[in-house]
């Protein structure tokens, strides 16, 4: 199959099926102690453990497992490195932490304050912390943007805008779970320096006058609910904007129960978590994870054996209108609470 197919994926996890189980049966779990964990997606893997023979052993184990399939582990793309600090490798020095899928995982020391724990009965400080980010190869996409910038020296301002706004989005959404915010902020920068020297090759050299052509000032809603004040914003006259990396908000990823699937029947759970569930209307969807899952009525969670209904907050008798931002999810006996009072508002006025 060519390269980057849609079925490599597929085959790479079939014919890679079993390596995990080969790793833990080699070093099976101590009681509640890991000795080895091995990660993979697709056909990239990593393997942990904080033995360094026993990374070395597996190694070996999965290099000797992989050639009955034809397959062998790419050199020049496989490391064995410590997340804390230098060690030295074949002859070399190799630098803490690694990269995978795009992300660099590194563990920083760090004082009493700040540090991580083992957490258990017996908790106790590590004396570091660990920090995912963007790896360098990763904020290399500003080459990409270099590039579209460079397509359209002579197109107009909203057609590069439009080109470069998917980029930007999709980038920073990929990130938006780890430690991005100095990464996003560095390529706003640099970012903003390849577009006033795009105005330069337009309109010669820069001036305060031939800049407000190009950038302007203007407070944007951000997708938090927040606002913010930007200055210098690479905007249209008639209010088309380039998206900042910086806009978008770091949420922390929150792990899934190791028992969960999208076929338990929990559709309140993924609903929430996901903003769609199977055999949920959209509708719904959206409402129960702006809501966190909650009712807004009686503050309590809902779960998957209510009867939950779409309520106006402002009813249609009252002139509420049918948008999102005058809706609401109610447990239907809340609604039927709720209905009876505004009944009885409507009758008292």
């Amino acid at each position: 199959t060519p390269q980057g197919g849609v079925i490599s994926p597929i085959l790479a996890n079939i014919a890679l099926l079993g390596m995990e189980r080969l790793v833990k049966g080699m070093y099976p779990n101590k009681g509640t102690a890991t000795q080895v964990n091995l990660i993979r997606y697709a056909d990239d893997f990593v393997v942990i453990s904080k033995d360094l023979g026993i990374i070395e052993q597996c190694q070996t184990a999965i290099t000797k497992w992989l050639k009955p399939v034809g397959l062998e582990i790419k050199p020049e793309k496989t490391r064995i490195g410590h997340t804390l600090k230098p060690i030295e490798s074949n002859g070399k020095t190799e630098e803490p932490g690694f990269d995978f899928l795009g992300f660099n995982i590194r563990q920083y020391p760090v004082g009493k304050y700040k540090t991580g724990k083992t957490g258990g009965r017996k908790s106790r400080l590590i004396g570091h912390k660990t920090h995912i980010k963007p790896s360098q190869k990763a904020v290399a996409h500003t080459e990409a943007i270099k590039g579209v910038i460079k397509q359209h020296k002579t197109a107009p301002q909203s057609a590069m805008i439009n080109k470069l706004n998917p980029i930007i989005r999709g980038w920073s959404n990929y990130y938006s779970a780890v430690v991005s915010t100095e990464t996003f902020t560095k390529l706003d920068k640099t970012i903003w320096q390849m577009l006033r020297a795009w105005t330069v090759s337009r309109c010669g050299m820069a001036s305060h006058e031939k800049l407000r052509n190009y950038f302007r000032h203007r407070t944007i809603k951000l997708s938090n609910g927040k606002e913010r004040h930007e200055t210098w914003l690479f905007q249209t006259r008639d209010g088309l904007h380039l998206y900042k990396h910086n806009w978008t908000p770091i949420v922390r990823h929150t792990l899934i129960p190791p028992d969960a699937t999208p076929y338990d029947g929990n559709w309140t759970y993924w609903a929430t978590r996901k903003g769609q569930a199977i055999d949920t209307s959209n509708r719904v969807a959206k409402l129960l994870k702006k809501q966190k899952g909650r009712c807004t009525w009686c503050g309590q969670y809902f779960t998957p054996s209510d009867l939950i209904e779409v309520d106006h907050v402002v009813p249609r008798s009252q002139s509420g209108k049918d948008e999102y931002k005058n809706l609401q999810l109610l447990h239907r006996h809340c609604h039927d609470d709720k209905t009876a009072l505004d009944e009885e508002m409507l009758l008292y006025s």
